[in-house]
């Protein structure tokens, strides 16, 4: 084949393959002898042919701008994957995106999968699980001196109430020294 098929000929000039068509019956194409389509002599033809007022504007596809956050997410997700991420302000790249878009797909069905399974748990429940148990080991140990100052008392020969004050005192300075540390999730 000597020039283009029609196909490729409507890909080069952004018409359709019908509009082709019309245009080499109505002998507006130049056609090499093998019905190829010469595309140099048929786009002079086509010019000369072609009244400029007709011709389409055709404009460029107008792209909204990505934000910078959706760019610096992609760029975290690729180095968290220890892929190259795009250089800062140097824009990404098409493959980058859809490599980031995968890889946070993939992470995304781990998650669900793992859900599941039940091997992961909501942060509400989690969060609600922990202050019982903070709760239950604290009233635990505020009950304590009651239960063994009458035991102290007894070894070591004291007056229980006395024990008994002492031992709240200092297991309540513990408590207050425990509660400090704030569990943020």
């Amino acid at each position: 084949m000597q020039g283009m098929s029609e196909r490729q000929y409507a890909a080069h000039v952004g018409l359709s393959r019908g509009a082709i068509q019309k245009a080499k019956a109505a002998g507006r194409l130049v056609l090499n002898e093998d019905g190829s389509i010469d595309a140099a002599a048929s786009d002079r033809l086509r010019a000369d042919a072609t009244d400029p007022s007709k011709i389409r504007k055709s404009a460029a596809p107008k792209l909204k701008p990505v934000p910078e956050a959706a760019v610096s997410a992609v760029g975290d997700t690729l180095r968290e994957q220890g892929m190259a991420a795009p250089v800062t302000g140097g824009g990404t790249t098409f493959l980058q995106a859809k490599t980031a878009h995968e890889v946070l797909k993939a992470q995304e069905r781990r998650i669900r999968l793992a859900k599941l399974k039940g091997e992961l748990v909501e942060r509400d429940r989690a969060t609600a699980l922990v202050f019982r148990l903070a709760r239950e080991e604290r009233d635990a140990w505020v009950n304590w001196p009651a239960r063994v100052a009458a035991l102290m008392a007894a070894e070591l020969g004291t007056e229980t109430a006395a024990i008994q004050k002492v031992l709240e005192a200092h297991v309540r300075a513990h408590l207050e020294e425990l509660a400090q540390p704030r569990i943020a999730l």
